[in-house]
């Protein structure tokens, strides 16, 4: 859909800094979005003009009520963008500390006894969390499986340790190391049936800038985002938490506001450049529909999104053109298989007879910029059943093109033929 609309891509790119150069290395092809997306030029402007404003909030004068503006308008962007018309949206130090206080908060807080719920698929951020909550609280931390040869894990999984035992329960919703997406509104809806009472929490970082969030449908209490992953910049993370988390009992300024999650003093640059991203989703989703409505826009521009990354990952496993795709290179490994449907803009791969740090500098080399990921704390849950010490990872954004996708092929045939 992007790529079939004439001029939409160049002005998508135009709106994204270093689109085709590093600033430190010269050109390159950007095929490591999963661990940080390209910046909106707009974000830069904003994060430069909110770091030198000296004023502070809650003051009387004009300054400082621009602040709290930006503030007030960045949450309600905030909810826009999630869907999520009740509870709070609130600002912490990153993603991972955002799923942190969202996991601390439901232990605490939940019915005593019982045992808390996760995958082996998810990123260290909630399974560290789970892992250290489910200690000081004396509970089991239980995980269902993901399968090695989907690299999701399935409904079926958590169904087979489903229990009205259940007090915390957390669901990465897209892998970052192979991937895939997982169904949470089917996984959240069947705790519901099992646990109704149980705090469902989702990692929502790897899934943001790919495709559609829809907190109200997912029955869940806590969604947690890291803005640099979605167009936005390193240094804060977006949480949300349903009404019946936020009244639990949680850190807080004593006789403070019962209802804030934010200790201290919050960067109102932060709210200002969050209200960027949607305002970019909202003009996307405005070239690519008639929507009327904002959120409606915003939807829109998720579909597409969807639509052409789908159409991407289809030529980097599949071929286009006249190159072969990398489901039919000899001596390549994807993680995850060569499925394109439930992939969300990444595929983590090995290369026979090439080690990952000479692959990820032979595509350096060519003028690709891709990453390592290796057998460690932060991938080890993928990696280590596999027998692999690492993999490349190689991850596409709406801004990439099919043409790069070619470029990327033609690079991998010379690591294969070598």
């Amino acid at each position: 859909m992007i790529e079939d609309r004439p001029g939409l891509m160049e002005a998508i790119r135009d709106r994204f800094a270093h689109v085709e150069t590093c600033p430190f290395d010269g050109p390159r092809i950007f095929f490591e979005n999963a661990g940080g997306a390209l910046r909106l030029k707009s974000v830069i402007e904003t994060s430069a003009a909110y770091a030198g404003y000296p004023d502070n909030q809650g003051r009387d004068n004009p300054a400082s009520r621009t602040l709290m503006a930006a503030i007030d308008r960045g949450r309600a962007d905030m909810r826009r963008f999630l869907n999520a018309p009740g509870g709070q949206v609130f600002v912490g130090e990153s993603g991972t500390e955002v799923l942190f206080r969202l996991i601390r908060t439901a232990a605490l807080g939940a019915a005593p006894g019982g045992v808390m719920l996760g995958s082996t698929l998810e990123h260290p951020a909630s399974r560290s969390a789970m892992a250290r909550w489910a200690e000081v609280t004396g509970r089991p931390h239980l995980l269902a499986a993901h399968d090695d040869a989907t690299g999701t894990v399935s409904l079926d999984a958590y169904l087979a340790l489903l229990t009205p035992e259940v007090r915390v329960a957390t669901i990465v919703q897209t892998s970052p190391v192979t991937g895939m997406a997982v169904d949470v509104a089917a996984i959240a809806a069947a705790i519901r049936v099992k646990a109704p009472q149980a705090f469902i929490i989702i990692d929502g970082i790897q899934h943001a800038s790919h495709g559609h969030i829809d907190c109200a449908a997912y029955g869940a209490d806590g969604y947690a985002v890291s803005p640099y992953k979605v167009f936005s910049r390193h240094g804060y993370g977006v949480g949300w938490a349903s009404d019946r988390l936020t009244d639990c009992t949680k850190e807080q300024i004593v006789g403070g506001p019962a209802a804030a999650w934010e200790l201290g003093t919050r960067d109102a640059g932060a709210y200002a450049t969050f209200s960027d991203v949607v305002a970019y989703f909202d003009w996307l989703g405005g070239q690519v529909s008639d929507a009327g409505e904002p959120r409606a826009r915003i939807e829109a521009a998720a579909a597409a999104i969807h639509d052409h990354e789908a159409r991407l990952m289809q030529a980097m496993l599949n071929g286009t053109g006249n190159a072969r795709g990398l489901a039919e290179m000899p001596g390549v490994t994807l993680i995850g298989g060569p499925v394109v449907e439930g992939r969300e803009g990444v595929v983590s791969l090995t290369l026979d007879g090439m080690s990952s740090a000479e692959l990820v500098r032979h595509l350096a080399d060519h003028g690709m910029r891709v990453h390592i990921r290796k057998d460690d704390h932060y991938c080890g849950n993928i990696l280590h059943p596999l027998g692999l010490a690492d993999c490349v990872r190689v991850s596409v954004c709406h801004y990439n093109t099919t043409a790069e996708v070619a470029r990327f092929l033609a690079a991998m045939e010379l690591a294969v033929s070598r």
